[in-house]
C-alpha cells in the first residue's frame, strides 16, 4: 500500500549494521497520524526496540535519525532534524535536536527517518542520495575531526553541496556526551548521541537528494503558511527578532544575568560580575562577520565570527551559542572570550556538547577547590578558577579520554561516583545531564522543567519563556485572567505545573513536527493552533484539524516518552534537583535567596499530568485515554501503573 499522506518522502530506512545491510521500508501510516514525525514516531520506535537490559553502547541499542512533516518545506524555521536513543550518559531517554540543512537534504533523498541497529564490523558512513542508501567504508575517516571528516566525505563523492552529520574522536572514544556535528558547527550535542554512534563504528551521514516534497493541498497549505508568518511578522515580537538577527543567542548572557539566572561558578551563584566581557554586545562589535540562518528560516539567529590575530587567532567560523559561552565562562569564571570561541571550535573539532564539557570541567574546578581533588589528581593541571589554559588542556585529554579526562570523559554524575566523598554534593545534574545555561533558583519553573525533563537537567523540552518576558495578554489568552499575576511572577510556584504541561505537550508537538523552538518559545507566537493549521493542508491527515485531537498527540508523545523511563526506573524520586539548586538558597544577584518549591510543583504538574502524585506513575486511564493500550500492558505488571 502506498503512503497515504503528504508532506512526508513516504519512505524510512532500517539498517542492521551487523550485517552490512540497508532496508528501504514504507513508512508506517499510524505513525505519521498518531506521533506525527520527529521526537513522536522515536519514542514509538524505541519503545518497541529497546528496553531496560539495553545497553546504551551495545549493539543492541538502537538509533533513530528523524525528519518531520514541516522538515524542509516552506514554512520557517523548517531546517531541523533530531536524534533519539536510550542515553549513554543518563541511561534513559535521550534525544537531540539539530539545525541546518542535513534533515532537509536526507528527506529530499527520499527517507523521512534512518534507523541504525547493531555494529558494524568496520568504521563505515551512510550515504543517501534520491531514494538509494548504501554502508561505505569509512576507515580512512576514522580518527578524523569532523570538519575534515565533512571535506573528505565530500571530495570523495565529488559534491561539495553534500550535507554532513558526523562525529569525532570524542564519539570513536565513546566519550559519554560525544556529539554529531552538522554542516560543520552545528551540534546535536546533549545525551550523548555521538557516542552512540561510535560503538557502532558508524562515522556519520551524507545526504543528497532531489526528490520533492508535495502538499496535499499546495494552495491552501502556502496561504495558511503566509497568514502564520503575518505572526511572526506582529510588530509585538520586533524587539526580540531584531535581538536573535543581531546577537544570535548570545543576547542570553546579559539577559538571563540582569534576573540572576546566569549559572556562574558550577552554579554557585546566578549572577556573573564580568558577564559584559562575555556578553553580545563585544562580540558583535569586535568578532562577527557574517549573519547566517539554517534552511528556510526568518529570523536567522546564526553567525560567523573571526578571531585575527593572538593565540586564538582562527579564521571565520561558527559563532558560540549562549550555551557554549556560560558552560565555558561565566561556569567557570572565564571572562576571556577569545578562549571561549577557541573552547567551543575544538570540542565542534572533537565531536563533544559544549555544555556538559564545560560543566563537568567547572564541576572538577569546584572540587579543586573545595579541597576534594588536588594538581596530582589531575595530571598536575591548576584547576583554579577561570584557568582557560586548563580548560583547553582538558578539552583535548576528555576527547582522547588520556589521564585525568578519562575521569571526566564519563560525566558529572560518574565523574563523582569514580572521586568518591562529597564530591556528588558539587555534580549538578538530574538524571545524569549536567544542567544548561539556567538556574531554577531565579525562576521557578525552571526547577520543575529540569526535573521533570524526560532527557535530564535540561530546558527545551517544557520551558516557558512567558514569565520572563512578560506577555500578560497572551497567558490570559491562554491561561485566564485569574492565573495571569501569578504565572508571570517567575518566583512564584503557582499554577507554574500546568505551565509547564502545556508547554510539554506543545513542544512534543514542534519536536515531531520537527521546527526550531525560536517561534514558539521565544518570541512564542507559534501555538496548537498553528499545527492546527498547517499540517491538515501540508498532509491531508483530516483529525489534524481538530484542535483537540492535537492536543491529545502532543499529551501522548509526552506520555509514552515518561512511560519509557518509567520502564527503566524512574519515579517522583528521580524528577528532583541537585543539592545545589534545591537547597542552597541563591547567595548573590537579583534573585538572592531564591529556592525552587519543587515539590508543590511537582503535585500540581501530576496533576495534570495525569499522574500519581507519590510514584509519579501515570494513570491507568489516562494511558488507555491515549490510545497507549501497549504500554498499559507493558507498565501494569511491572507495578508502574496506577
Amino acid at each position: 500500500m502506498t503512503f497515504p499522506y503528504k508532506g512526508y518522502a513516504g519512505h524510512y530506512l532500517d539498517v542492521d549494521l551487523t550485517k552490512g545491510k540497508v532496508h528501504k521500508k514504507e513508512l508506517e501510516k499510524d505513525w505519521a497520524r498518531l506521533y506525527l514525525g520527529g521526537t513522536g514516531v522515536a519514542a514509538r520506535i524505541l519503545w518497541d526496540r529497546t528496553g531496560p537490559d539495553t545497553d546504551p553502547l551495545g549493539p543492541e541499542n538502537v538509533l533513530v535519525v528523524g525528519t518531520g512533516p514541516l522538515t524542509g518545506v516552506m514554512f520557517s524555521p523548517s531546517g531541523r532534524m533530531m536524534f533519539a536513543a536510550k542515553g549513554p550518559l543518563t541511561g534513559v531517554w535521550a534525544e537531540s535536536h539539530v539545525g541546518g540543512f542535513l534533515g532537509p537534504e536526507i528527506k529530499y533523498a527520499g527517507f523521512d527517518f534512518v534507523v541504525f541497529n547493531g555494529r558494524s564490523k568496520k568504521p563505515v558512513y551512510l550515504s543517501l542520495r534520491d531514494g538509494k542508501a548504501e554502508l561505505l567504508d569509512a576507515t580512512h575517516l576514522w580518527g578524523r575531526e569532523t570538519n575534515v571528516t565533512a571535506e573528505m566525505i565530500r571530495e570523495e563523492q565529488k559534491d561539495p553541496t553534500l550535507k554532513t552529520g558526523v562525529i569525532g574522536p570524542a564519539g570513536e572514544n565513546k566519550v559519554l556526551y560525544g556529539s554529531i556535528i552538522v554542516d560543520f558547527y552545528r551540534a546535536a550535542g546533549r545525551t550523548g548521541l555521538g557516542s552512540v554512534l561510535g560503538s557502532k563504528n558508524v562515522k556519520g551521514i551524507a545526504a543528497s537528494g532531489a526528490q520533492g516534497i508535495e502538499a496535499h493541498d499546495m494552495d491552501k497549505f502556502l496561504e495558511t503558511n503566509e497568514r502564520e508568518m503575518e505572526r511572526l511578522r506582529d510588530p509585538l515580537w520586533t524587539e526580540s527578532l531584531s535581538s536573535l538577527r543581531k546577537y544570535g543567542t548570545t543576547d542570553l548572557v546579559a539577559i538571563i544575568n540582569e534576573i540572576g539566572r546566569l549559572p556562574t561558578k558550577n552554579h554557585w551563584t546566578g549572577f556573573y560580575e564580568d558577564a559584559d566581557d562575555i556578553g553580545p554586545e563585544i562580540i558583535a562589535e569586535r568578532y562577527r562577520i557574517a549573519q547566517e540562518a539554517c534552511h528556510g528560516c526568518a529570523i536567522g539567529c546564526k553567525y560567523i565570527i573571526r578571531v585575527n590575530e593572538g593565540k586564538y587567532a582562527t579564521g571565520p567560523i561558527g559563532g558560540p551559542e549562549y550555551e557554549t559561552i556560560m558552560a565555558f565562562g561565566s561556569n567557570c569564571l572565564n571572562n576571556d572570550i577569545e578562549s571561549i570561541f577557541h573552547l567551543g571550535k575544538r570540542c565542534d573539532l572533537l565531536g563533544m556538547d559544549t555544555i556538559s564539557c564545560g560543566k563537568t570541567i567547572g564541576f572538577a574546578m569546584d572540587l579543586f577547590e573545595q579541597g576534594i581533588i588536588t594538581s596530582k589528581d589531575a595530571d598536575g593541571l591548576d584547576l583554579s578558577w577561570g584557568n582557560a589554559e586548563t580548560q583547553t588542556v582538558l578539552v583535548e585529554k576528555i576527547a582522547k579520554r588520556e589521564g585525568f579526562g578519562d575521569i571526566l570523559a564519563n560525566g558529572v554524575r560518574k565523574a563523582a561516583e569514580k572521586i568518591g566523598g562529597d564530591a556528588w554534593r558539587y555534580a549538578v545534574h538530574v538524571k545524569g545531564l549536567e544542567a544548561s545555561g539556567q538556574d531554577p533558583r531565579a525562576h521557578q519553573s525552571i526547577g520543575l522543567t529540569y526535573a521533570t525533563n524526560v532527557r535530564g537537567a535540561d530546558h527545551l523540552r517544557s520551558l516557558s519563556s512567558l514569565e520572563e518576558l512578560g506577555y500578560p495578554d497572551i497567558v490570559i489568552e491562554r491561561f485566564g485572567k485569574d492565573k495571569a499575576d501569578e504565572i508571570l511572577d517567575i518566583m512564584s510556584p503557582v499554577h507554574k505545573g500546568q505551565v509547564v504541561w502545556d508547554m510539554e505537550d506543545l513542544y512534543a508537538i514542534v519536536d515531531s513536527a520537527v521546527i526550531c523552538k525560536y517561534g514558539t518559545m521565544w518570541p512564542p507566537v507559534y501555538y496548537f493552533d498553528t499545527f492546527v493549521n498547517v499540517i491538515p493542508p501540508l498532509t491531508g491527515m483530516t483529525d489534524w484539524a481538530d484542535p483537540k485531537f492535537v492536543r491529545t498527540t502532543g499529551e501522548r508523545i509526552s506520555h509514552l516518552r515518561r512511560a519509557y523511563n518509567h520502564r527503566l526506573g524512574v519515579t517522583r524520586k528521580e524528577e528532583t534537583l541537585p543539592p545545589r539548586l534545591l537547597k542552597d538558597p541563591m547567595p548573590t544577584g537579583p534573585s538572592k535567596g531564591g529556592l525552587p518549591d519543587l515539590d508543590y510543583m511537582l503535585d500540581d504538574y501530576y496533576k495534570y499530568r495525569g499522574c500519581d502524585p507519590e510514584t509519579g506513575y501515570p494513570k491507568e486511564s489516562k494511558l488507555k485515554e491515549l490510545g497507549l493500550d501497549f504500554v498499559v500492558e507493558d507498565l501494569k505488571p511491572r507495578g508502574m501503573i496506577r
